[in-house]
Parts: C-alpha cells; structure tokens; sequence
C-alpha cells in the first residue's frame, strides 16, 4: 500500500507539473489543458474554439518617469471618502502604491488604482479604426453583420495630468475626471455620423453626463449611467467594457478574489493585430506571458445593470486589465473582454511619434459566447490612411494631418454634431 501511494503522489505531481507552460510552446485547442490553472473560464472557451497562444518570457512594464516620480512624491497621503465616492488628497500618481491583500478595502484600493493607472493620465486619440461584427460559426472565418470605421475616439483627463500644462489639472469647477468623445461612425452607411460624448466626475456623488447622437433623425438623446452596459451602435461591445472596464469605480462593490499568476497579452508581437484563420478569427492569436495579477469581481450597484458580474484580471504591474469575464444575472458567463496591449516607444519602426516612455498600444475583442457573436475592435484599421493611430498625452497639439489634437471643444454637445454632418 505504502508503494501505491508513492507512485499516486508521483503521478500526482506530475499532472501538476504539466498544468504549465513554459516560453517556446504554443498552446491551442489540443494542448490547452496546459494552460488551465493561468486563464479564467473566459480565456479557456477562447482556446476551446480555437485561439492559439505563443508562450512568451515574461518582460517588465515600466512606469513612465513622470508618473513613478508623482507616485513617490504623493505617497501616503490619499484615502477614500467615507462615503466611498471619491478619493481625497489625490494629486497625480498612484493612489495606493502598496496593496495590503488583509486590507478590507484592499480590492477598492487596487480599482482607484486601476482608474488612475499609468497608461493614459493626460489624454488619448485614437484615429480610423475598424470594428466589424458578426456571428461566430468555428468553422469559417466570420462573415460581419456589420462593419463598423470609427473616425476618432477621444479621451482629456482633467486631473492627475503629468505631461501637458496645465498640471496637475485643468481648470475644474464642474469636478470632472474625463470628458470622451466617440464620433463620427463612418461606416457603414445607414448609421453614418452617429456618435457618443461623455462626461465622467470625480465623484461618483453625481452620475456620468452621456449623449448619443442620431443624423438620421437629428436628435440628441441622452442615456443613464445604467445603459453604459447596453451594447452599443448594434454590435456587441458596451462603454463600460472599455480597456476591460470604464464604469466608474465606486458605482460597483468589489472583492478580491486572489492575487495569482496568469497569462496575458502585454507585448503583442504585431502593432497591426492579426486575426487567427479561419473559424477563430474573432479573436487574436500572439504572444502570451505570464503576468501577476488581482483577480477582482464587481457587481454593480446601479439598478437595471445589464450584468450580473465581472472578474477582472488586472495586471498588479501595468495596472491594465488584461480580461475580463462578464456573468449574466443567473450568474453564467456571458461576455469575454480580451486586450491585447504591445508596450513599445513607437507604434512601428517606422513612426514619426516617439515616446520618451513605453506606451500601451492595444487591440481589443468582445464575445458574446451566449449568442455566438463577436466584435473585433482593430486599432489601426486596414483601412486607416493613418497608420499611427494612436496618440497618447499630445494635448492640443495637431497629432497628424488627419486630426487635431484634443481641446476642451472637442468634448461637446457641438461639436459631436458637427462630427455628425
């Protein structure tokens, strides 16, 4: 009995040793249970279905200079509100630059954290990016229902700003964290100059500003904070989905799940993202590394919220989110959110946009396994005239010939009209 046992633990060691994966291997649908204990059910269905993963050795993020010398200098002297609506001696950096998992607000902190990461803190462009959406069948590459080009989509931060004067904060009255704008919708034609502008305060005290505007029949609507989770323009995303989740922080109850090592995609080996063939081109296939991560659920607290749950796996380094698995309200997976970030100075070789800091490039998928539909967010476009796309902490200064940088009139009722024409 004694030998049984031995060679039991043995076999037993073994099946864990080969629950790994090691740099060099690529993991796909045959091989996939390698992968099991580094991925959530999210990323799991995705390799079910036929994404494939190149292991890759894990490399480190730095922060941006200006953004690790704020953290230092700012240190210790931030805390949530009592009423947990804001965070209160806040000036630029890190919020909490040490987590304490024993900490009851160990998970909020890690998400104060995420909303004030180090990716963007000052404001974003991304130009002529295309969407297209369809059905998923597994066996053929997706035929788009629709096919969505983006004009722009922007983002001004209003505090915690680093690079562009005035700093640490615009002129602020109103408490505004962003104001963003994603307009006009190119294409296709009978949806031709519809876009979206909103306005994020600092206080989740008051609720976000959101407009939607329709040509076709002139009108300006505005939307609840709740139908952030509505799938917007048709297709499958939603705005609180963005960069694996934009909703405001305090507007959830959030719990730390775990803090464990998971695979992720930080340094994407193609700045145009490549689909993988045939059946599974919903999604990417690229480099995949090991990465830290807090395993974070929100529910939200806001009545009629399309979802039931989230789980985030946020990056404890980067502060990105790398996926994220969305529940429905009988608490079955519904969405799968993936980035798929490339951390580089430039976007290509060749691009005249050097940064003097890593930054965050990414391409982004939305699954709808529940309906066997999927959105694939490409930034750039093969279309895109401009093949830099992507502009980070340029303020108003002209970014390319095919867009002005972002100004406070960007971010208006106006002017998301006049996008619309």
């Amino acid at each position: 009995m004694k030998r049984v046992a031995a060679v039991m633990a043995i076999l037993m060691c073994a099946a864990v040793a080969v629950a790994d994966v090691q740099p060099g291997d690529e993991i796909n649908q045959s091989n996939r249970d390698k992968a099991k204990d580094l991925v959530g059910p999210g990323v799991m269905w995705c390799l079910e279905h036929g994404m494939t993963m190149k292991i890759v050795p894990t490399k480190k993020v730095e922060w941006p200079r200006a953004y690790r010398e704020a953290t230092e200098a700012n240190a210790g002297q931030v805390r949530i509100s009592a009423d947990g609506n804001l965070l209160e001696n806040y000036v630029a950096g890190m919020p909490f630059p040490t987590i304490d998992p024993n900490d009851p607000d160990a998970a909020m902190k890690i998400m104060w954290n995420y909303q004030y990461k180090p990716l963007i803190t000052d404001d974003v462009l991304m130009r002529d990016f295309q969407v297209p959406s369809g059905p998923m069948t597994f066996t053929a590459a997706m035929v788009p229902d629709r096919e969505f080009t983006i004009g722009d989509m922007r983002r001004l931060y209003y505090n915690g700003r680093l690079f562009v004067d005035p700093k640490p904060e615009l002129p602020n009255p109103d408490g505004v964290r962003y104001k963003e704008i994603l307009a006009p919708v190119v294409a296709p034609f009978d949806m031709k100059g519809v876009g979206e502008l909103a306005h994020r305060y600092m206080s989740a005290a008051r609720q976000d500003d959101t407009w939607l505007y329709v040509p076709a029949v002139r009108r300006i609507r505005r939307m609840s904070t709740a139908q952030r989770s509505d799938s917007l323009f048709g297709q499958d995303t939603d705005q609180d989905s963005y960069w694996g989740f934009s909703g405001h922080i305090a507007w959830s109850s959030w719990k730390l799940l775990g803090i464990k090592e998971a695979l992720g995609v930080v340094h994407r080996e193609h700045f145009r993202p490549q689909r993988c063939p045939g059946g599974a081109d919903f999604v990417y296939c690229d480099n995949w590394e090991k990465r830290r991560v807090y395993v974070i659920e929100g529910v939200s607290k806001l009545p009629q919220y399309a979802y039931g749950k989230r789980v985030l796996y946020i990056d404890a380094e980067a502060w990105i989110v790398l996926n994220s698995d969305i529940y429905d309200k009988r608490g079955e997976l519904w969405k799968i959110w993936l980035e798929f970030f490339s951390y580089r100075k430039q976007a290509t070789p060749e691009s005249k946009v050097v940064y003097d800091d890593e930054m965050g490039f990414t391409s982004a998928a939305m699954i709808d396994i529940q309906m066997n539909h999927a959105t694939v967010i490409m930034i750039p476009g093969p279309a895109s005239p401009d093949q830099e796309t992507w502009y980070f902490n340029k303020g108003p200064t002209a970014v390319s010939p095919y867009a002005r940088g972002n100004v406070e009139d960007v971010f208006s009722v106006s002017h998301l009209i006049e996008a619309g024409h």
